[in-house]
């Protein structure tokens, strides 16, 4: 007999479902492009699917982001002319000596500016800056999609998040990770807008996505673009 395919969600996880005769038992498989394959015994329960995906959480994760690096096509290695996104704009790195700039990094006449002798940390300063930049742009976007949404969280926080964009925490607090800076600005409305949705619907069901799909018609459009590219938008 032929197996089935559905479509199950969890959180931001989105798997494939591939129902099969001779399956006793559940099985999560990552494929090399990231995609999420969940194997199940026929019918399957969706609160057995639920309990298993969230006992594997901390695999699959560790799993996506293993996958994340090794598309990655360009290794960080900070040298002179490299690019780095802002805002989904590639602005090429130039390395200065300690006495031309007082700040470690900044972005100047269109290039990021690298002091040499923090070279060392190169990756801690990019994420400081992308931290400190990201916070205005959330400063601005989260009120304005909070009114469309109709509600508000109570805390906004940025940090790293692993494979994730963004999440929504306990006591109506949301999370971005400062990579969101590195992104366009149509895909920033869409994270925010996602996990301000998770505020008034928590979980991925249809009232979810009807929801999301009212304030963003092409969520859809935006949500398979940060699958496909969203990978390179790191350091």
């Amino acid at each position: 007999m032929a197996n089935r395919m559905k479509i199950f969600e969890y959180d931001d996880l989105i798997f494939q479902v591939r129902e099969s005769e001779r399956r006793e038992t559940l099985e999560i498989i990552v494929d090399r492009d990231g995609s999420l394959l969940l194997v199940t015994p026929p019918d399957a329960p969706p609160a057995a699917l639920e309990q298993f995906v969230a006992d594997k959480l901390v695999w699959i994760y560790t799993k996506l982001e293993e996958k994340a690096a090794q598309a990655r096509r360009e290794p960080r290695v900070y040298v002179q002319g490299e690019g780095f996104y802002y805002l989904g704009r590639r602005y090429r790195l130039r390395l200065v000596d300690a006495e031309a700039q007082r700040v470690p990094l900044r972005l100047f006449q269109g290039r990021f500016c690298l002091r040499r002798d923090v070279l060392p940390h190169a990756r801690e300063r990019f994420i400081r800056w992308y931290t400190l930049h990201l916070q205005p742009v959330l400063d601005r976007m989260v009120p304005e999609w909070g009114e469309r949404v109709g509600a508000a969280p109570r805390e906004v926080h940025i940090q790293d998040l692993g494979y994730r964009w963004g999440s929504r925490g306990k006591r109506g607090h949301v999370y971005f990770h400062w990579r969101v800076a590195m992104l366009p600005r149509p895909m920033i409305e869409y994270v925010v807008a996602h996990e301000l949705v998770h505020l008034v619907e928590g979980n991925h069901d249809d009232a979810f996505w009807a929801r999301l799909a009212r304030l963003l018609p092409d969520y859809a459009e935006r949500q398979r673009w940060l699958r496909v590219e969203g990978a390179r938008y790191d350091l």
